[in-house]
């Protein structure tokens, strides 16, 4: 299979739907070979018919769990670290439970993914590690995005420091900061308010452009930031967020 992305391996967490899934399909159709990662099994299972991907049960909050999986897979070229949890709330409204779950999710999961596969990386001396963020973060103050901020925020650090520490080993390191994006997740939280269209109406009255994000859009940005074709960029947050913080 020919394609930007041809003759590379990639690992994708939270693969089973929205930004996840469209990274997935994106990098497949770019030639690439994909590990499609999610810790529901049966939402995953309809990528099992795309040409080049397979599929791997797994919990990232699981410590065990991702360094086994590490162990039975070669190292990828590509990295991309999808999972995350969108609480809401601002910070009187964030319990000690709701912090270090957050924190759990967005934050140390990416830390575990990167220990278990960059020393692999480093061997093949390159790696391209995508780590999704967003705009909600030390970008911009979103309300009611308190511990969400605070961890995406955290990301770019980690990004940042990945970046630096390794940029004469081959290894690039970036971070992709979107605005709103339509994604199963986003409804869910939406009906979560109680009335889906005032939600809905809301999310689409910050963004500039009057419309919310597609998940192909971003998953175009992960391809581009996987391939050879950005192989003098690492250290970077990229904002694709519709104008939202030029507005």
């Amino acid at each position: 299979m020919t394609g930007r992305l041809a003759g590379l391996t990639a690992v994708v967490t939270a693969s089973a739907q929205g930004i996840g899934r469209a990274s997935v399909l994106a990098m497949a159709r770019e030639g690439a070979k994909v590990m499609a990662t999610d810790i529901d099994a049966d939402k995953l299972e309809p990528l099992s018919a795309v040409e080049g991907v397979t599929l791997r049960q797994l919990d990232v909050l699981d410590a065990q769990a991702i360094a086994e999986f590490a162990a039975q897979v070669p190292a990828p070229d590509i990295l991309f670290n999808c999972a995350g949890y969108v609480h809401n709330g601002t910070v009187l409204a964030c319990d000690e439970a709701a912090f270090d779950f957050s924190i759990g999710l967005n934050v140390r999961a990416m830390y575990r993914m990167i220990r278990a596969f960059l020393p692999g990386m480093l061997d093949r001396s390159g790696g391209s590690i995508i780590n999704m963020a967003s705009v909600a973060s030390s970008v911009i103050g979103a309300p009611n995005r308190f511990i969400y901020g605070t961890t995406k925020a955290a990301v770019i650090g980690l990004t940042k420091s990945v970046a630096v520490d390794y940029v004469t080993k081959g290894i690039r390191a970036n971070a992709i900061c979107p605005g709103t994006v339509d994604s199963p997740s986003l409804h869910e939280r939406m009906r979560a308010q109680g009335d889906y269209e005032t939600a809905r109406a809301a999310f689409i009255s910050r963004q500039p452009m009057g419309r919310l994000g597609t998940p192909e859009e971003v998953a175009e940005l992960v391809v581009y930031l996987a391939s050879p074709e950005t192989a003098f960029m690492t250290g970077n947050a990229i904002v694709l967020d519709g104008g939202w913080t030029n507005a």
